[in-house]
């Protein structure tokens, strides 16, 4: 059988779990053990560069989106320009994210860089000031697998990280309820070797916002350690260390540091993050891992270390169409087509998670309510 989940409301999108967990959600809370004070009410719904199963990414348009959807931030990934000012992209290089390629007047500055030691050929946010960058417009980077997002493509401009503050202010003055923002500092060791570190300007318009505090709707998370490490003694807000399930931090092998991700998940390490952060946004294969078929295995104990060195948990990424399910929740053959996030959702908050990063926002805020 093969089907494609429309866009749901709540009912629609609670009657999509039909599938059986391969791991109970009893089960997945036997690893829970988490001190109270890292407990929260529920867990936080992120809009993974706004809601981008529906809008191309790091787009107005998207993070208003996802705001309407019910979430509680929305993530802007921050790169630099050549002037020195922070906007919202998925990488430096954005010939996959705009239409660069289209401009003649730039066709020169397409070049090759090596990035955290990865030769990448295109055109980069560093090599344009604001003004230029603003006459550039927005595509999606998936149009194969989301096609009905390119309707949207050369109308949505490149925001700044001070726009993407000032619609999270001004929707939470109009809806009631705070909207935080969830920055990812991009290749930190490469902009600061090139002379344009993200750390002073991201503080500085912080700063200008009155976001200095861990109380404030700011979290900045950096897959390197070194520039979590030194923002942690320029900011008191909320600094989220990102693991991925393969690899190591750049900043580890412009240092000779042999640790990988997956070191960073022993609990001795782990209590080491807890030191200059207060959470950790981890891969999804770390707490549940799949094997070489796709399918489903046992949970890790992540969760539960985490949580007893201090950490607060958010996953990434949650995405609805099957290419990016595990096999045990896939629909029909299709990739493209939906399969079941929803149980998805139901066995990672069974491990007791405080957060997930979601593409299909929507999504989490509906399996999230049937929590309460």
């Amino acid at each position: 059988m093969s089907r494609t989940l429309p866009v749901l409301g709540l009912a629609g999108l609670l009657l999509a779990t039909a599938v059986v967990l391969p791991v109970t959600q009893a089960a997945a809370r036997d690893h829970d053990d988490r001190p109270a004070r890292v407990t929260a009410d529920r867990p936080l719904v992120i809009a993974h560069r706004g809601a981008s199963g529906y809008r191309p990414e790091h787009t107005l348009e998207a993070y208003r989106l996802a705001i309407r959807m019910g979430v509680d931030f929305i993530e802007p990934d921050l790169v630099s320009t050549r002037d020195g000012v922070l906007v919202a992209r998925h990488e430096n290089e954005i010939s996959g994210t705009t239409d660069v390629s289209a401009h003649p007047e730039f066709a020169a500055r397409r070049t090759t860089k090596t990035i955290d030691g990865v030769a990448v050929t295109g055109w980069f946010t560093e090599d344009f000031t604001l003004a230029e960058l603003r006459t550039l417009r927005a595509k999606e980077r998936l149009p194969q697998v989301r096609t009905t997002n390119t309707a949207f493509d050369g109308k949505l401009p490149v925001p700044t990280l001070q726009e993407v503050i000032d619609l999270a202010r001004s929707e939470s003055r109009r809806l009631g309820r705070t909207i935080g923002i969830y920055p990812e500092t991009k290749h930190p060791s490469y902009f600061a070797s090139i002379g344009l570190p993200l750390e002073e300007p991201l503080v500085r318009v912080l700063r200008q916002n009155g976001l200095t505090g861990k109380r404030d709707g700011v979290i900045i998370q950096s897959f390197e350690t070194a520039n979590l490490r030194k923002l942690s003694r320029m900011t008191d807000v909320r600094l989220v260390q990102l693991l991925d399930a393969a690899g190591r931090p750049y900043d580890f092998t412009v240092a000779g540091d042999a640790r990988t991700y997956a070191d960073l998940v022993k609990p001795e390490n782990l209590k080491w993050i807890s030191t200059y952060a207060d959470g950790i946004g981890a891969n999804k294969n770390l707490l549940v891992p799949r094997d070489a078929t796709g399918k489903l295995l046992p949970p890790t104990a992540v969760v539960r270390d985490a949580h007893r060195a201090g950490l607060v948990v958010h996953a990434w990424t949650f995405r609805a169409e099957n290419q990016f399910l595990p096999t045990d929740y896939r629909i029909g053959a299709d990739p493209n087509a939906r399969g079941d996030i929803i149980a998805e959702y139901e066995l990672f908050f069974g491990l007791g998670l405080d957060g997930v990063f979601s593409d299909h926002p929507d999504t989490a805020v509906a399996a999230r309510a049937a929590l309460d």
